[in-house]
């Protein structure tokens, strides 16, 4: 045995469970994983050795860290009342029966929501209280990772128990039975769940030290590319559902329909059925605003079917109270004309699609008989991101380089009026055109000048990881991008923007931009500013607050557009003057006969358009 493993036993000698986890592993199994693996049931052997174990270490952190940090956004007790009432976890029915898991219970809106009904539930039907106490053990499991959370709330639930009766001996060992003080990603759980609820915390990968976050991508296989914390979690309280358990969240709708939700919506489709979908969308679901749109979902371990979609509902217990009723009802359709029953929203991997049915459906029809944009002989890319834009932006004319080693640059400021008014900025480009980066003894201004930043530069992650190539930016720069005329597009947008850019800027990481050598531009942005572009993109874009849109490259890409040797020459004519007059009612009317739309296709597509404000 390693000198390491026989002193880490000896200082956890008053932990027989850590210490018989180690002794009972084999020689070639002794790895820092399974060291790890020792930890998981009990917060308190984390701060053991955390100097030996790096995970231990970095869960210590994070049960300490900030609210922003650990991403942590308190639910309304309306809403969580909600859920609890969509998931069938009500008081009518025989709760202490049920398994009920909450993966992060942070200041207990869910937890302490939950064991009132579960007690509301149980103690008529249980006559001993002693029996009442033996049975309810198992009735709740609810995991905290941050320490000072998981003490107030444990408060909380003895303070609850004995309200309702239980002796101080009692309640104190129901609350220690009940609450996990951990990583819910990575403690022990002893069975599945009939019933998983809660809010999971929102932390991005930048947020999660460097070997958890390996950790975590080693244990769940959703996570997948850039995925936030939440999908783990979803992942996990996934496969905690016993068949016909429910699970029911409100969080970010992000991974319903992007890249990196593709794996979740993969394993939803394989083995669970999308029950309810709930659109939060400018709804108050929390005590605090939020950037992009929750949704509340539930989703069961059973066949799929079809799934009912409630939107923006009224955030008052009488008004969510109706309408769990409503969608649990056994005529939902009869009882709430706003609930609406959608068919093949989870497929496979696909983004999930929950637009009215004339949306959906002409989409479909264009997406089976119309080639995509990039199909089409358009290119859609992303201006440059530098990672430092303080030390490689600024005013052109200010920018003390030799003449080729800067470009004029594009940003959302110059597009605000929809044409292109250029406000002066340039950005350095570090790249020679035959690839690599420049020599900097050839360009002595150039060398001087990142010196100057070098600190600032040398700060990224990209500098630190190749400290060789530490004054490249993020992305590679093309200068004969700039020189092409092209169509600029900023992300975020309640409506779609498209500027034609003659071909004199170098776009910046706010702007996406097409290009093409087939499409005439000025007709291609007619396109992209009737209801065509939004139709396409409000079906795959998540939403953020405000109703903004995100027009990224990956929905972009979306779109149909017929190829351009296809268009007869008066329709050419017809997209490329209403682009000009920036006309969107005439874009939208060119665009009725590229598309051969029939007569009840064009009143969706205007109804797209209305809500571009249009």
């Amino acid at each position: 045995m390693a000198v390491a493993q026989r002193q880490l036993i000896r200082r956890t000698a008053f932990h027989p469970p850590a210490v018989a986890q180690l002794r009972a592993s084999a020689p070639g199994e002794r790895s820092r994983a399974n060291l790890n693996n020792a930890f998981d049931s009990r917060s308190q052997f984390q701060t053991v050795f955390p100097a030996f174990c790096p995970i231990a270490s970095a869960t210590a952190d994070l049960a300490n860290a900030g609210i922003e940090e650990r991403g942590a956004i308190f639910t309304r007790r309306e809403v969580v009342n909600f859920i609890l009432d969509l998931v069938g976890y009500t008081a009518d029915r025989p709760l202490h029966k049920l398994r009920l898991l909450e993966p992060s219970f942070g200041q207990g809106e869910f937890l302490l929501a939950a064991i009132a009904r579960l007690l509301d539930a149980s103690l008529d039907a249980l006559t001993c209280l002693d029996d009442t106490a033996v049975t309810l053990a198992g009735s709740i499991r609810a995991v905290e990772l941050h320490n000072s959370s998981f003490v107030r709330t444990h408060k909380e639930v003895v303070a609850l128990l004995r309200g309702r009766g239980f002796g101080v001996g009692l309640a104190n060992t129901l609350a220690d039975t009940w609450l996990i003080n951990g990583d819910y990603l990575l403690v022990q759980l002893d069975a599945n769940f009939d019933v998983v609820v809660g809010n999971p915390p929102y932390v991005r990968q930048e947020l999660i030290p460097d070997v958890l976050l390996a950790e975590y991508r080693a244990r769940y296989s959703t996570m997948f590319d850039r995925a936030d914390l939440y999908i783990a979690f979803i992942e996990r309280s996934l496969s905690s559902l016993a068949n016909g358990g429910a699970l029911g969240f409100i969080c970010a709708d992000r991974w319903m329909k992007n890249r990196y939700g593709g794996p979740l919506r993969q394993l939803v489709s394989d083995k669970f059925h999308l029950k309810y979908f709930i659109d939060m969308a400018n709804a108050p679901a929390f005590h605090s605003e939020v950037i992009a749109y929750p949704a509340i979902t539930v989703i069961s371990r059973e066949p799929q079917s079809s799934t009912l979609v409630a939107r923006q509902p009224l955030i008052e217990g009488n008004a969510l109270n109706l309408l769990a009723r409503n969608l649990r009802s056994s005529n939902v359709m009869g009882a709430d004309a706003t609930i609406t029953a959608l068919t093949n929203v989870v497929v496979g991997s696909e983004p999930w699609i929950f637009e009215s049915d004339a949306q959906f459906d002409l989409a479909r029809r264009l997406e089976k008989q119309i080639p995509t944009v990039e199909e089409a002989g358009c290119m859609v890319g992303i201006g440059v991101a530098t990672g430092a834009d303080k030390a490689f932006i600024g005013r052109f004319d200010e920018l003390d380089v030799e003449p080729d080693r800067k470009l004029p640059l594009a940003t959302t400021r110059d597009i605000l009026s929809g044409h292109v008014q250029w406000q002066g900025l340039g950005v350095i480009n570090p790249f020679a055109d035959q690839g690599g980066l420049v020599d900097l003894a050839r360009y002595p201004r150039l060398r001087r000048y990142l010196e100057t930043h070098k600190a600032q530069i040398m700060g990224r992650h990209v500098a630190q990881k190749a400290p060789a190539n530490w004054y490249r930016t993020i992305d590679r720069i093309y200068p004969a991008l700039a020189s092409r005329p092209k169509l600029l597009i900023p992300d975020i947008k309640g409506e779609a923007q498209v500027v034609f850019e003659a071909g004199r800027l170098y776009p910046h990481h706010n702007l996406y931009y097409l290009t093409s050598d087939t499409w005439n531009l000025k007709a291609l942005q007619a396109v992209l500013l009737s209801g065509i572009a939004r139709l396409f993109v409000s079906m795959y874009s998540t939403k953020m607050r405000g109703g903004y849109l995100r027009f990224q490259a990956q929905y972009l890409r979306r779109i149909r557009i017929p190829l351009w040797s296809d268009v007869p020459d008066n329709l050419k004519r017809d997209l490329i003057q209403a682009a000009e007059r920036a006309d969107v009612s005439a874009c939208n009317h060119a665009v009725y006969s590229l598309y051969q739309l029939t007569e009840a296709e064009k009143l969706t597509l205007a109804a797209v358009t209305q809500q571009n404000g249009a």
